[in-house]
């Protein structure tokens, strides 16, 4: 049975090229933490793609900004406790998560598709902060 979204296969997820760098491919001994490995792939390939001029800083920039989001949300949010902050935050990780993979999509299209179970989370997880900030008010 084919697996989908994080749990797919490289080799069962349409478009996925196999003159990537070894680095992006399964690495089932590696030990790390499945979405950890899913997000070093992604996040990966879109460097490589950028790397070999395969598609623009623009395409690439949705992804940095994603990672830097992600970074600081756990700081504002159980260090500065600040709520109103944590929300603009995760809003911001929603936000160029779905620009990444609306723009890579042209690319890599399994990039955008291992992708959607996470894009469901964030989506929960703004939620869940838009609730407690407002709760918290």
């Amino acid at each position: 049975m084919p697996g989908c979204g994080f749990l797919a296969a490289e080799s069962e997820v349409p478009g996925l090229s196999g003159d990537l760098p070894a680095w992006l491919h399964d690495d089932a001994q590696s030990g790390r933490p499945a979405r950890f490995a899913e997000l070093v792939r992604e996040y990966g390939a879109a460097i490589y793609l950028f790397a070999t001029a395969q598609i623009s800083w623009l395409v690439l920039l949705p992804f940095v900004l994603n990672l830097v989001f992600n970074a600081t949300f756990t700081p504002v949010q159980f260090k500065l406790r600040n709520n109103v902050l944590a929300l603009v935050d995760i809003v911001l990780v929603l936000f160029t998560l779905i620009w990444a993979l609306v723009s890579i999509y042209p690319f890599a299209p399994w990039i955008t598709w291992v992708n959607i179970l996470y894009l469901l989370w964030v989506g929960f997880a703004t939620a869940l902060q838009s609730n407690i900030t407002w709760l918290n008010r």
